[in-house]
Order: C-alpha cells, then sequence, then structure tokens
C-alpha cells in the first residue's frame, strides 16, 4: 500500500493560485479604489456601479464606460467601446483553449468569465509546466476568484468613501498598473523573438496612443506578435541554412 500523499490536489493547485497571484493584488487596488469614487462623481448609484463591478468585472472597460455614461453617450457606444478594449481577451482565450478544451462547460464558463491579465499572466505558466496534474484548472480558479474578490472589495470602498477621496485620478495612483504589467511581462521575455515582440507591441502602443475606442491595444498586440513571428521565422531559416 502506498501512503504517500499525493503531490498534486485540488486543494493544493487551488491555493498555489491563490498564493502566486497574491502579489499582483497590489496592482488593482488603486484601480479598484479610484473606479469606486469615480462612479460617484459620475451620478451612478452605488447598486449600479457594484453591478457593473460584478458582472463586468474588466477594470479598463469599467473605467471607460463610467465616463462614457457621465458624458452621456448612447448605450450602443458604450457596448461597442467596451467590447473593443475587451478584445485581448480573444488572444488570451485562444492560448488556453488547449489546456482546457477537456473541461465541461461548467468549468470553461466561469473560468472565462473570470479571465484577467492577472489571473491569464499567472495561469499560462502553470499550464505550461511539465508535470502531470490533472487538476491545473484549479490552480487557475484560485488566482481568478482572489482577483475577483480583491477587485469588489476595493471597488465597493472606493464607492462607499467615494465623496471622501478628492481628485483620485490625480494622485497618481494608477502607476500601479502599468508596474504590474510589466512585471507580468518579464517572465515571458525569453529569447530574442520575445523581446522584439515586446519592443514592437511597445512601439506601437505609443504610436496608436490616439486612436480611438483603445484600438491601438489590440493593433500593437498584433504588431508584436507578427514582429515575434517573424524574427522566430527568419532566425529558423538561418539555422537551416546554416547546417
Amino acid at each position: 500500500m502506498n501512503d504517500t500523499p499525493p503531490t498534486h490536489t485540488r486543494t493544493r493547485e487551488f491555493l498555489a493560485g491563490v498564493r502566486d497571484t497574491i502579489p499582483l493584488l497590489l496592482g488593482a487596488f488603486p484601480f479598484g479604489l479610484i473606479y469606486g469614487a469615480l462612479t460617484v462623481t459620475s451620478g451612478l448609484s452605488v447598486a449600479a456601479a457594484m453591478g457593473m463591478s460584478l458582472f463586468v468585472f474588466a477594470g479598463s472597460a469599467q473605467f471607460i464606460a463610467t465616463g462614457l455614461v457621465a458624458a452621456g453617450a448612447p448605450v450602443s457606444v458604450i457596448i461597442l467601446t467596451t467590447f473593443i478594449v475587451n478584445l485581448r481577451h480573444l488572444l488570451y482565450s485562444a492560448t488556453l483553449l488547449p489546456h482546457l478544451r477537456d473541461l465541461p462547460q461548467r468549468w470553461r464558463i466561469p473560468l472565462a468569465f473570470w479571465l484577467t491579465d492577472e489571473a491569464f499572466a499567472v495561469s499560462v505558466h502553470r499550464y505550461a509546466k511539465t508535470d502531470d496534474s490533472p487538476f491545473k484548472h484549479w490552480y487557475q480558479l484560485g488566482s481568478s476568484l482572489i482577483m475577483y474578490l480583491d477587485w469588489q472589495l476595493w471597488c465597493y470602498l472606493g464607492v462607499v468613501l467615494g465623496d471622501r477621496i478628492p481628485d483620485a485620478s490625480n494622485w497618481g495612483l494608477d502607476v500601479a498598473m502599468p508596474i504590474t504589467f510589466i512585471g507580468m511581462v518579464i517572465p515571458f521575455v525569453k529569447g530574442i523573438p520575445m523581446v522584439v515582440c515586446v519592443l514592437a507591441a511597445g512601439a506601437a502602443s505609443l504610436m496608436t496612443l490616439g486612436m480611438p475606442y483603445k484600438l491601438g491595444i489590440i493593433v500593437s498586440a498584433f504588431v508584436g506578435i507578427i514582429a515575434g513571428m517573424v524574427t522566430e521565422k527568419t532566425r529558423r531559416a538561418k539555422r537551416r541554412a546554416s547546417i
């Protein structure tokens, strides 16, 4: 009889996902707080602000939607703009699909809803590891849930304390988010193609900063992908030619 406890369990994977996501929670705190504070000044009710946070759960989309609501934009414009901003999640989902395709819908649907930049960044690393754990989706669940709860907490505090936080958007706290994203990207930068991909995407994001509806995000993503693929293809061709 083998008394050795299993290396991979649902609980261990879940807790590991929570643990590995905790450092990234710092980046969400100022954004959630500022979002909550802005909803107060934008005229949204507490129920509407928290409803958007609970059911949309997309920081950048919530910020943009709040601004558009305050500006009196039509509902169709708000939906189209937030749709475009969140198109990057299509790339995330396509990347994770090979690891999730065998899961039943009761898993895939909630994991898709809770998919964030942070949860993707830590989960894709876990899926890439070559161990034979059958519970890696529990890792993603742990990462997703801790992000969701953290976001709701800070949004709620921002809504409740909004009128006591003057000019929250001008405090400079939003610098935490790009720093968090840089921290998420660095572990992926291994090899020249990835360096080219990151530099090309960064340059494109600066050049497309003025594009409407945040389209620059999608354009920059594709520029980075194409630059990385071309670089990798060129390197492989050179290696074959040198043999």
